[in-house]
Protein backbone atom coordinates (compact mmCIF):
# COMPACT_ATOMS: atom_id res chain seq x y z
CA UNK A 1 0.00 0.00 0.00
CA UNK A 2 1.26 3.23 -0.80
CA UNK A 3 1.32 5.66 1.94
CA UNK A 4 2.80 9.38 3.33
CA UNK A 5 5.04 8.44 6.55
CA UNK A 6 7.54 9.97 8.97
CA UNK A 7 9.86 7.21 11.23
CA UNK A 8 11.13 10.33 12.87
CA UNK A 9 10.47 14.03 14.54
CA UNK A 10 12.41 16.80 12.38
CA UNK A 11 12.06 18.70 9.38
CA UNK A 12 10.01 17.90 5.72
CA UNK A 13 13.03 15.96 5.06
CA UNK A 14 11.62 13.25 7.24
CA UNK A 15 8.84 12.91 4.71
CA UNK A 16 8.84 9.22 3.50
CA UNK A 17 6.44 8.35 0.87
CA UNK A 18 5.91 4.62 0.68
CA UNK A 19 4.73 1.94 -1.44
CA UNK A 20 5.48 -1.17 0.59
CA UNK A 21 2.94 -1.02 3.70
CA UNK A 22 0.54 -3.43 4.62
CA UNK A 23 -3.17 -2.92 3.82
CA UNK A 24 -4.97 -2.61 6.94
CA UNK A 25 -8.23 -4.86 7.19
CA UNK A 26 -11.37 -4.97 9.58
CA UNK A 27 -10.52 -5.49 13.09
CA UNK A 28 -14.22 -5.71 14.62
CA UNK A 29 -17.91 -5.81 13.88
CA UNK A 30 -18.61 -1.65 13.15
CA UNK A 31 -14.86 -1.13 10.94
CA UNK A 32 -15.24 0.47 8.00
CA UNK A 33 -12.18 0.23 5.08
CA UNK A 34 -12.29 3.36 2.89
CA UNK A 35 -10.32 3.33 -0.64
CA UNK A 36 -8.86 6.80 0.27
CA UNK A 37 -9.04 9.25 -3.02
CA UNK A 38 -7.89 12.38 -1.38
CA UNK A 39 -6.80 13.94 1.88
CA UNK A 40 -5.91 17.47 2.62
CA UNK A 41 -3.05 18.82 4.93
CA UNK A 42 -3.55 20.44 8.44
CA UNK A 43 -0.67 22.69 10.08
CA UNK A 44 -1.34 20.04 12.76
CA UNK A 45 0.28 17.69 10.28
CA UNK A 46 3.81 19.47 10.19
CA UNK A 47 3.85 20.66 14.50
CA UNK A 48 3.38 16.29 14.11
CA UNK A 49 6.70 16.09 12.24
CA UNK A 50 8.52 18.76 14.14
CA UNK A 51 7.21 16.42 17.66
CA UNK A 52 4.53 17.38 19.89
CA UNK A 53 4.28 16.83 23.58
CA UNK A 54 3.73 14.08 24.70
CA UNK A 55 2.56 12.04 21.13
CA UNK A 56 4.66 9.11 20.77
CA UNK A 57 4.78 7.65 16.95
CA UNK A 58 5.66 4.29 15.67
CA UNK A 59 7.17 3.79 12.74
CA UNK A 60 6.33 4.34 9.79
CA UNK A 61 3.70 6.58 11.01
CA UNK A 62 0.80 7.13 8.84
CA UNK A 63 0.32 11.00 8.27
CA UNK A 64 -2.99 13.09 7.43
CA UNK A 65 -6.59 14.15 9.65
CA UNK A 66 -8.73 14.55 6.85
CA UNK A 67 -10.11 12.48 4.26
CA UNK A 68 -12.37 10.98 1.32
CA UNK A 69 -12.83 8.15 -0.46
CA UNK A 70 -14.92 5.12 -1.34
CA UNK A 71 -16.44 2.70 0.75
CA UNK A 72 -14.88 -0.77 0.24
CA UNK A 73 -15.69 -2.58 2.89
CA UNK A 74 -17.72 -2.86 6.24
CA UNK A 75 -17.60 -5.24 8.99
CA UNK A 76 -20.95 -7.27 9.65
CA UNK A 77 -23.14 -4.31 11.96
CA UNK A 78 -23.01 -1.26 9.99
CA UNK A 79 -25.82 0.29 8.99
CA UNK A 80 -24.46 4.12 8.51
CA UNK A 81 -22.61 3.56 5.36
CA UNK A 82 -22.98 0.43 2.42
CA UNK A 83 -19.93 -0.19 -0.30
CA UNK A 84 -19.30 2.03 -2.82
CA UNK A 85 -20.79 5.18 -0.79
CA UNK A 86 -18.83 8.30 -1.26
CA UNK A 87 -17.69 9.56 2.26
CA UNK A 88 -15.59 11.92 4.45
CA UNK A 89 -14.06 10.51 7.82
CA UNK A 90 -14.39 12.94 10.97
CA UNK A 91 -11.05 13.19 12.33
CA UNK A 92 -11.90 12.61 16.07
CA UNK A 93 -12.79 10.00 18.21
CA UNK A 94 -13.57 9.39 21.24
CA UNK A 95 -14.64 6.47 24.01
CA UNK A 96 -17.85 6.99 23.04
CA UNK A 97 -19.13 6.25 27.01
CA UNK A 98 -17.79 8.89 29.67
CA UNK A 99 -19.54 11.74 31.02
CA UNK A 100 -18.42 13.95 28.10
CA UNK A 101 -19.05 11.89 25.16
CA UNK A 102 -22.53 11.09 26.96
CA UNK A 103 -23.25 15.11 26.62
CA UNK A 104 -21.90 14.95 22.75
CA UNK A 105 -18.63 17.03 23.78
CA UNK A 106 -16.33 14.57 22.71
CA UNK A 107 -13.49 16.38 22.13
CA UNK A 108 -12.83 16.99 25.95
CA UNK A 109 -13.22 12.90 26.28
CA UNK A 110 -9.98 11.88 27.55
CA UNK A 111 -9.29 9.34 25.01
CA UNK A 112 -10.00 11.42 22.33
CA UNK A 113 -7.69 10.96 19.87
CA UNK A 114 -7.36 12.76 15.90
CA UNK A 115 -6.06 10.82 13.15
CA UNK A 116 -2.31 11.39 11.92
CA UNK A 117 -1.72 12.50 15.69
CA UNK A 118 -2.83 9.94 18.18
CA UNK A 119 -3.20 7.55 15.62
CA UNK A 120 -2.32 6.63 12.13
CA UNK A 121 -3.62 8.75 9.83
CA UNK A 122 -5.34 9.12 6.19
CA UNK A 123 -2.36 9.45 3.87
CA UNK A 124 -2.90 6.41 2.60
CA UNK A 125 -4.64 4.37 0.05
CA UNK A 126 -6.96 2.56 2.51
CA UNK A 127 -8.06 3.18 5.58
CA UNK A 128 -10.03 1.38 8.50
CA UNK A 129 -11.78 3.67 10.78
CA UNK A 130 -15.13 3.41 13.37
CA UNK A 131 -18.53 3.74 11.30
CA UNK A 132 -19.36 6.17 13.54
CA UNK A 133 -16.63 8.31 12.07
CA UNK A 134 -18.04 8.20 8.22
CA UNK A 135 -20.13 10.10 6.73
CA UNK A 136 -22.26 9.37 3.44
CA UNK A 137 -21.75 13.14 0.99
CA UNK A 138 -22.51 14.04 -2.22
CA UNK A 139 -19.91 12.21 -4.91
CA UNK A 140 -20.65 15.34 -6.86
CA UNK A 141 -18.75 17.72 -4.66
CA UNK A 142 -15.58 17.63 -6.14
CA UNK A 143 -13.17 15.65 -4.53
CA UNK A 144 -10.42 17.90 -3.51
CA UNK A 145 -13.50 19.72 -1.88
CA UNK A 146 -14.32 17.03 -0.02
CA UNK A 147 -10.61 16.04 0.88
CA UNK A 148 -10.27 19.69 2.34
CA UNK A 149 -13.82 19.96 4.35
CA UNK A 150 -13.53 18.23 7.32
CA UNK A 151 -11.04 19.37 10.30
CA UNK A 152 -10.97 23.10 8.97
CA UNK A 153 -15.04 23.46 9.00
CA UNK A 154 -15.72 21.56 12.20
CA UNK A 155 -13.12 23.55 13.98
CA UNK A 156 -14.54 26.92 12.27
CA UNK A 157 -18.47 25.88 13.29
CA UNK A 158 -17.02 25.04 16.83
CA UNK A 159 -15.86 28.45 17.38
CA UNK A 160 -17.79 30.25 15.59
CA UNK A 161 -21.28 28.61 16.20
CA UNK A 162 -20.89 26.66 19.17
CA UNK A 163 -18.28 28.69 21.57
CA UNK A 164 -18.97 32.49 20.14
CA UNK A 165 -22.58 32.22 19.04
CA UNK A 166 -21.82 34.42 16.45
CA UNK A 167 -25.10 36.04 15.52
CA UNK A 168 -26.37 38.96 12.34
CA UNK A 169 -25.10 42.25 12.95
CA UNK A 170 -21.88 41.11 15.18
CA UNK A 171 -18.44 42.35 13.82
CA UNK A 172 -16.33 39.49 13.40
CA UNK A 173 -12.35 40.24 13.87
CA UNK A 174 -10.49 36.94 11.91
CA UNK A 175 -6.98 36.62 12.04
CA UNK A 176 -4.92 34.82 8.80
CA UNK A 177 -7.57 34.79 6.30
CA UNK A 178 -6.03 32.43 3.60
CA UNK A 179 -5.47 29.50 6.30
CA UNK A 180 -8.26 26.82 6.09
CA UNK A 181 -10.05 27.21 9.49
CA UNK A 182 -10.27 31.19 9.04
CA UNK A 183 -11.78 31.33 5.66
CA UNK A 184 -13.99 28.85 6.64
CA UNK A 185 -14.88 30.66 9.66
CA UNK A 186 -14.94 33.83 7.43
CA UNK A 187 -17.59 32.01 5.24
CA UNK A 188 -19.99 30.87 7.98
CA UNK A 189 -19.62 34.23 9.75
CA UNK A 190 -21.07 35.50 6.63
CA UNK A 191 -23.65 33.64 5.93
CA UNK A 192 -24.91 34.15 9.46
CA UNK A 193 -25.00 37.72 8.72
CA UNK A 194 -22.17 39.08 10.71
CA UNK A 195 -19.77 42.07 9.45
CA UNK A 196 -16.45 40.28 9.13
CA UNK A 197 -13.06 41.78 9.21
CA UNK A 198 -9.95 39.83 8.47
CA UNK A 199 -6.01 40.18 8.53
CA UNK A 200 -3.50 39.10 6.51
CA UNK A 201 0.08 40.15 5.71
CA UNK A 202 -0.83 40.11 1.71
CA UNK A 203 -2.24 42.48 0.21
CA UNK A 204 -3.18 39.76 -2.17
CA UNK A 205 -4.59 38.06 -0.02
CA UNK A 206 -6.63 40.59 1.21
CA UNK A 207 -8.00 41.16 -2.33
CA UNK A 208 -9.41 37.57 -2.35
CA UNK A 209 -11.53 37.52 0.68
CA UNK A 210 -12.97 41.24 -0.54
CA UNK A 211 -14.29 39.47 -3.41
CA UNK A 212 -15.68 36.20 -1.11
CA UNK A 213 -17.35 38.61 0.90
CA UNK A 214 -15.25 40.33 3.75
CA UNK A 215 -16.50 43.22 4.35
CA UNK A 216 -13.39 45.18 6.26
CA UNK A 217 -9.68 43.72 5.36
CA UNK A 218 -6.57 44.89 7.28
CA UNK A 219 -3.12 44.25 6.49
CA UNK A 220 -1.50 43.27 9.88
CA UNK A 221 2.04 44.12 8.93
CA UNK A 222 1.15 47.71 7.39
CA UNK A 223 -1.63 48.64 9.82
CA UNK A 224 -2.07 48.67 13.41
CA UNK A 225 -4.91 46.97 13.58
CA UNK A 226 -6.17 47.95 17.29
CA UNK A 227 -6.09 51.62 15.78
CA UNK A 228 -7.97 50.89 12.57
CA UNK A 229 -10.55 49.06 13.94
CA UNK A 230 -10.91 51.64 16.96
CA UNK A 231 -11.24 53.94 14.13
CA UNK A 232 -13.80 52.62 11.76
CA UNK A 233 -16.43 51.70 14.77
CA UNK A 234 -16.16 54.80 16.75
CA UNK A 235 -13.83 53.29 19.58
CA UNK A 236 -16.81 50.44 19.86
CA UNK A 237 -14.37 47.51 19.18
CA UNK A 238 -15.12 43.77 17.82
CA UNK A 239 -18.24 41.98 19.27
CA UNK A 240 -16.09 39.11 18.27
CA UNK A 241 -12.08 38.01 17.69
CA UNK A 242 -11.41 34.54 16.56
CA UNK A 243 -7.56 34.15 17.30
CA UNK A 244 -5.35 31.07 16.20
CA UNK A 245 -2.07 32.39 16.43
CA UNK A 246 -1.60 33.09 19.93
CA UNK A 247 1.15 35.21 21.55
CA UNK A 248 1.99 37.42 18.50
CA UNK A 249 -1.33 38.64 18.01
CA UNK A 250 -2.89 37.94 21.66
CA UNK A 251 -2.26 41.87 22.52
CA UNK A 252 -4.10 42.92 19.53
CA UNK A 253 -6.70 40.92 20.20
CA UNK A 254 -7.98 42.10 23.06
CA UNK A 255 -7.20 45.81 22.07
CA UNK A 256 -9.84 44.95 19.73
CA UNK A 257 -12.46 43.92 21.48
CA UNK A 258 -15.64 45.88 22.40
CA UNK A 259 -17.46 45.69 25.99
CA UNK A 260 -18.80 42.37 26.31
CA UNK A 261 -16.37 41.13 23.59
CA UNK A 262 -15.97 37.14 23.23
CA UNK A 263 -12.71 36.47 21.68
CA UNK A 264 -12.32 32.36 20.67
CA UNK A 265 -8.70 30.84 20.39
CA UNK A 266 -8.12 27.53 18.87
CA UNK A 267 -4.39 27.19 18.40
CA UNK A 268 -0.86 29.01 19.29
CA UNK A 269 0.91 28.65 16.22
CA UNK A 270 3.34 31.87 17.30
CA UNK A 271 3.51 30.96 21.10
CA UNK A 272 1.62 29.13 23.50
CA UNK A 273 2.61 31.96 26.35
CA UNK A 274 -0.40 34.90 26.26
CA UNK A 275 -0.57 38.03 28.64
CA UNK A 276 -3.90 39.45 29.94
CA UNK A 277 -4.30 42.61 31.86
CA UNK A 278 -7.30 40.82 34.26
CA UNK A 279 -8.44 44.48 34.93
CA UNK A 280 -9.59 44.86 31.63
CA UNK A 281 -11.42 41.77 30.94
CA UNK A 282 -13.37 42.13 34.19
CA UNK A 283 -14.29 45.78 33.40
CA UNK A 284 -14.71 45.81 29.99
CA UNK A 285 -16.31 42.18 30.73
CA UNK A 286 -14.81 40.39 28.27
CA UNK A 287 -15.15 36.42 27.35
CA UNK A 288 -12.30 34.37 26.68
CA UNK A 289 -12.57 31.00 25.03
CA UNK A 290 -11.22 28.05 24.04
CA UNK A 291 -11.75 25.83 21.26
CA UNK A 292 -10.90 22.84 19.87
CA UNK A 293 -12.49 20.12 17.14
CA UNK A 294 -15.85 19.31 18.09
CA UNK A 295 -18.59 17.09 18.75
CA UNK A 296 -20.15 14.46 16.19
CA UNK A 297 -23.61 16.54 16.51
CA UNK A 298 -21.72 19.13 14.97
CA UNK A 299 -19.64 17.10 12.54
CA UNK A 300 -23.36 15.53 11.47
CA UNK A 301 -24.37 19.72 11.30
CA UNK A 302 -21.41 20.66 8.87
CA UNK A 303 -21.84 17.69 6.69
CA UNK A 304 -25.58 18.81 6.37
CA UNK A 305 -23.79 22.19 4.79
CA UNK A 306 -21.28 20.19 2.63
CA UNK A 307 -24.77 18.12 1.24
CA UNK A 308 -26.36 21.70 0.33
CA UNK A 309 -23.51 23.01 -1.55
CA UNK A 310 -22.78 24.98 1.35
CA UNK A 311 -19.26 25.98 2.96
CA UNK A 312 -17.62 24.78 -0.18
CA UNK A 313 -13.82 25.01 0.77
CA UNK A 314 -10.91 27.09 -0.71
CA UNK A 315 -8.61 24.87 -2.18
CA UNK A 316 -5.35 26.40 -3.23
CA UNK A 317 -3.41 23.19 -4.46
CA UNK A 318 -3.66 19.53 -5.39
CA UNK A 319 -0.22 17.70 -5.56
CA UNK A 320 0.22 13.76 -6.01
CA UNK A 321 0.66 11.69 -3.03
CA UNK A 322 4.19 10.74 -4.29
CA UNK A 323 5.04 14.44 -4.34
CA UNK A 324 4.06 14.75 -0.69
CA UNK A 325 7.22 17.31 0.38
CA UNK A 326 6.38 19.63 -1.96
CA UNK A 327 3.02 20.01 -0.98
CA UNK A 328 4.30 20.13 2.85
CA UNK A 329 6.89 23.18 1.46
CA UNK A 330 3.71 24.87 -0.22
CA UNK A 331 1.88 24.77 3.19
CA UNK A 332 4.94 25.48 5.30
CA UNK A 333 5.51 28.39 3.03
CA UNK A 334 2.35 30.61 4.25
CA UNK A 335 1.43 31.88 0.87
CA UNK A 336 -1.24 29.01 0.04
CA UNK A 337 -5.01 30.82 -0.09
CA UNK A 338 -7.02 27.84 0.88
CA UNK A 339 -6.19 23.95 1.70
CA UNK A 340 -3.59 21.76 -0.09
CA UNK A 341 -4.59 18.93 -0.78
CA UNK A 342 -2.96 15.41 -1.72
CA UNK A 343 -4.28 13.28 -4.57
CA UNK A 344 -3.95 9.50 -3.41
CA UNK A 345 -5.69 7.90 -5.66
CA UNK A 346 -8.68 7.61 -8.64
CA UNK A 347 -12.06 8.88 -8.16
Amino acid sequence: MRALTISAHGGLDRLEYREDLPEPTLSGPTDVRIRVTAGALNHLDIFLIGGLPGVNITPPWILGADATGVVESVGEDVTTVAVGDTVIVNPGTSCGHCEYCLSDDQPLCLRYRILGEHIPGTFAELLVVPARSVYRVPSTVPTAQRAAFGLATLTAWRMVVTRARVQAGDDVLIWGIGGGVALQAMQLCIQLGARVWVTSGSDAKLDRARQMGAHETLNHHSQDVVREIRARTGKRGMDVVLDNVGEATWKRSLGSLGRRGRLVTCGGTSGAIVETDVRRMFWNQWTLMGSTMGSETEFAAIVTELAAGRLLPIVDSVFPLSDGRAAFERLQSGEQFGKVVLQISEG
